[in-house]
């Protein structure tokens, strides 16, 4: 009976909120479309742009502000020691650069 009862789904966390399906660059570029009469393959051009910016900026190191929804970053990662959660075994992790969001005020408070 308890090895049933270990089996069973986790429950929902409070206040947790059911995934969907995701908004896609193309949904988003389409919705761009409708909203500022363009052709769909406009806005998608655009929004492919704007994200080629952004990785242009982030590859410099400039912090990328989009007022109203937050800011990206680019952070440096020190080396660090790991473990090998298969063996136990202590591994040496390489430092690395990772995209950081910080969401805006604004943002949060819509949320």
């Amino acid at each position: 009976m308890a090895k049933a009862a270990a089996k069973a789904a986790p429950k929902a966390k409070a206040g947790a909120v059911k995934a969907s399906k995701p908004v896609t660059l193309k949904d988003l570029a389409n919705r761009l479309a409708e909203d500022h009469e363009l052709t769909k393959k406009q806005g998608q051009e655009m929004l492919t742009d704007l994200v080629g910016l952004i990785t242009k900026h982030l590859k410099k190191g400039e912090r990328v502000k989009i007022v109203g929804l937050g800011v990206l970053q680019v952070r440096k990662r020190a080396a660090r020691m790991g473990r090998n959660p298969m063996t136990g075994e202590q591994i040496h992790i390489k430092a690395k650069k990772k995209v950081a969001f910080r969401a805006s005020k604004e943002l949060k408070e819509a949320i």
